[in-house]
């Protein structure tokens, strides 16, 4: 079931279905019972076991398991707040359908023997939707270590719903307003009593609604990309981070480019840390920040930046830009003949751009990227085309979307795992180490800093916006916060964690 609850009346879309499969209870050789989670997986783990202090008898809780979900829906950001709300839909709908996506505390990827595979990586067609190769790589005349994923994810869950009751999703629209988004989530706790809250695109709406989510404890899912550093007990970040994306983005860019870098940035927290962490970062790979500019979000005439990025003659530019206004740089930038190789870790992915805007616009855009659309696996094809028979119109999926989709996923098996929605038990849960293989591949919630390790893929476009892989990473951990001495399993933190704050990497930023 799905609630749109608005504080302006807006269009409403309801997904109502309830699947009717009996949860699968097995024995362990003990005869202690255990909830067979992991239906579907390679291997099967005992919940008693991976946690010992979580109470497995399911408990005596009725009505619908709510899920909030506020997303921008109107406004500047609505362009990724719908497609996480469609994705919020999916994920519900087969949930409630008696379907999950394979994990559990042991993953069912994994690493394979040496395999044959294609000199070349595949290069994906702009075309609608339909994922077509322009080129397939070639003959499988290379060998190597091969990473082996399954491709059927999407099982058979074995519950009816969520242990047993009907998961309602209830999402109002947070209209790319910061006050209204703390308005909305204060109903949600308070009013709705949401088991678990999924929420947020920008970091400003995280940071926005954080203090109320730690003032009632309430367990907090944010799926998005973001500048990283978050290390709060109650909130569980599942998008790509630093790491995972401006690390391995600007090391190739130097290599591949040049030294000299522009960084052109939204103006709020998120442009602003991931600018310090690549003024951090840059310069232990041999690379410079030659200029750095901050834009409002309200910008889309980028006239004068383009003609200050022309004068300084980088090697390369670094789009930080977010929402519908400044993703009018592009097409402005081409047609001022501005030619330099572009790097992100928003563009494409997200607000595809290489598919709202006229080639050559994103011509040599590179995005370290947990999930994009044009992802070449039978997996994600098979999610894709999910996707598009419940939203035939929709123009793309982007990486958010994906997020949010597995975290649902997850969020499930997680509580699946703890036999109840009490959200400390869930947490605890969440802190077990679980895997869940998502369209994207395999992804690893790391207990003690509530991040994920993701498959990273270094995609770009070309002067025609097809999209080809440069470089994969199987995994990639979120390994700062650790660094720092963050450990949510054991000491409780609230706070968010910056550059400046490690003096490995501000001594190389002075």
């Amino acid at each position: 079931m799905t609630k749109r609850k608005d504080i302006t009346p807006s269009p409403e879309a309801e997904t109502k279905t309830q699947g009717s499969a009996a949860e699968a209870e097995v024995a362990t050789s003990t005869g202690i019972p255990r909830r067979a989670f992991m239906t579907g997986t390679a291997a099967t783990v005992t919940a008693a076991a991976v946690l010992p202090n979580l109470r497995m008898a399911r408990a005596a809780e009725t009505g619908p398991v709510k899920i909030g979900h506020i997303e921008d829906l109107s406004g500047n950001l609505a362009v990724y707040g719908v497609q996480k709300y469609h994705a919020a839909l999916l994920a519900v709908k087969e949930i409630n359908e008696g379907k999950t996506l394979k994990g559990g505390p042991v993953g069912s990827g994994g690493l394979g023997s040496m395999a044959k595979f294609a000199a070349a990586p595949p290069v994906m067609g702009n075309g609608d939707k339909d994922l077509k190769y322009v080129s397939d790589g070639g003959a499988m005349t290379g060998a190597g270590m091969a990473f082996v994923e399954d491709e059927d994810v999407l099982v058979d869950s074995g519950d009816s719903g969520l242990l047993g009751r009907e998961v309602e999703l209830i999402a109002p629209d947070g209209q790319s307003n910061n006050n209204i988004w703390q308005q909305l989530t204060r109903r949600l706790i308070l009013e709705d009593k949401v088991d678990c809250l999924v929420a947020g695109f920008t970091s400003a709406e995280r940071e926005a609604i954080r203090p109320i989510v730690d003032q009632h404890k309430q367990l907090y899912i944010y799926t998005n990309q973001y500048e990283g550093g978050v290390a709060d007990s109650n909130t569980f970040c599942t998008g790509a981070i630093v790491e995972q994306q401006v690390i391995p983005v600007v090391d190739y860019m130097i290599q591949k480019f040049g030294p000299r870098v522009y960084t052109i940035a939204a103006d709020y927290n998120f442009g602003q840390l991931t600018a310090a962490w690549t003024k951090a970062f840059a310069p232990l790979v041999g690379g410079e920040i030659i200029e750095e500019e901050f834009v409002p979000l309200s910008v889309s005439d980028f006239t004068t930046s383009i003609a200050r990025i022309q004068a300084a003659k980088p090697d390369w530019v670094f789009t930080l830009l977010v929402g519908s206004n400044q993703s009018n740089y592009y097409p402005q930038a081409a047609a001022a003949g501005l030619e330099y190789p572009m790097a992100s870790t928003v563009n494409m992915a997200q607000g595809y751009e290489h598919r709202r805007f006229a080639p050559p616009s994103l011509n040599r855009m590179y995005n370290c990227v947990n999930y994009i659309e044009e992802i070449p696996t039978v997996r994600n094809r098979a999610f894709v085309k999910r996707w598009y028979e419940m939203f035939p119109d929709d123009p793309y999926i982007g990486q958010m979307a994906q997020n949010t989709y597995f975290s649902i996923h997850l969020y499930a098996l997680a509580a699946r795992l703890a036999g109840t929605t009490d959200q400390e038990t869930v947490k605890k849960a969440l802190e077990s180490g679980l895997t869940i293989e998502a369209p994207e591949g395999a992804v690893f919630l790391e207990p003690s800093t509530h991040h994920c390790s993701h498959y990273i893929r270094l995609a770009t476009a070309d002067a025609n916006h097809n999209v080809s892989f440069v470089r994969e990473w199987p995994s990639i951990q979120p390994w700062w916060l650790q660094r720092v001495g963050v450990n949510l399993v054991k000491h409780k933190e609230y706070k968010q964690y910056i550059p400046d704050e490690d003096p490995f990497f501000t001594m190389f930023a002075k």
